[in-house]
């Protein structure tokens, strides 16, 4: 049986590699990721269309200076993207969350059984747990970085506008505005997460090394005579 800190360490640990798991769930599924503002003209009218959108659905607005504007449309974004650049780099971003979601599932269950037993296989203590979490951050990291590359260089919000609204062309003297939303931006507290666990796994290791160590001076100073008896 484990002794009552490495529980309590590990314990913790399995709560915030769990908590990074939990995050990533929720921001799969929610739409808040981008909002973008994308000038429109056609020969009659000029407007913008306001489009929020997460991984997998979106929403648009059209606002229109003169003219009757569409209704609001609700839209899946791997659907209504052709088979282009963005297209295929929106589905990197979803396949780094995904390879997230399963590390940081991972690292929740390293840490769990560490802190009800004492695994023979070195992988399954803390080196597993500094793996997974080490991996869930670092696609996370990816995820964020391809995520933005996707919409200011990629115009991601403007494929979704044109093939949304195709009687509208993208306005040449106005440039199109983005925000992130809170969904993006949590994906900094699930890197966050997984180094806390790999922090309290890693005092674990350094203050277990320590206790070996001090358990070794008094047999290294003690006299060869009662060592022999």
């Amino acid at each position: 049986m484990p002794t009552r800190k490495k529980t309590l360490m590990f314990l913790a640990s399995f709560f915030t590699s769990f908590g990074s798991f939990v995050v990533i769930c929720a921001i799969l599924g929610n739409r808040e990721w981008i909002s973008s503002i994308v000038p429109v003209s056609d020969s009659a009218s000029n407007g913008s269309i306001a489009i929020t959108y997460g991984l997998f659905h979106g929403h648009s607005t059209q606002e229109l200076n003169h003219g009757l504007a569409e209704p609001d449309k609700d839209f899946e974004v791997l659907g209504t993207l052709s088979n282009s650049a963005p297209k295929i780099l929106h589905l990197v971003v979803i396949l780094c969350l995904i390879i997230s979601l399963s590390t940081s599932l991972l690292s929740s269950g390293f840490t769990f059984y560490n802190s009800i037993s004492n695994p023979y296989q070195t992988f399954l203590g803390p080196i597993g747990v500094f793996t997974w979490s080490g991996l869930s951050a670092s696609f996370t990291f990816l995820a964020m970085i391809l995520c933005v590359g996707n919409v200011q260089s990629n115009n991601l919000s403007e494929d979704l506008a044109q093939t949304l609204y195709p009687h509208y062309s993208p306005a040449t003297d106005r440039r199109t505005t983005h925000r992130y939303g809170y969904s993006f931006w949590l994906t900094l507290l699930i890197i966050l997460l997984n180094i806390i666990t790999v922090i309290i796994i890693f005092f674990y290791q350094k203050a277990r090394y320590q206790q070996k160590q001090e358990q070794r001076k008094p047999m290294e100073y003690a006299p060869k005579d009662g060592i022999l008896f």
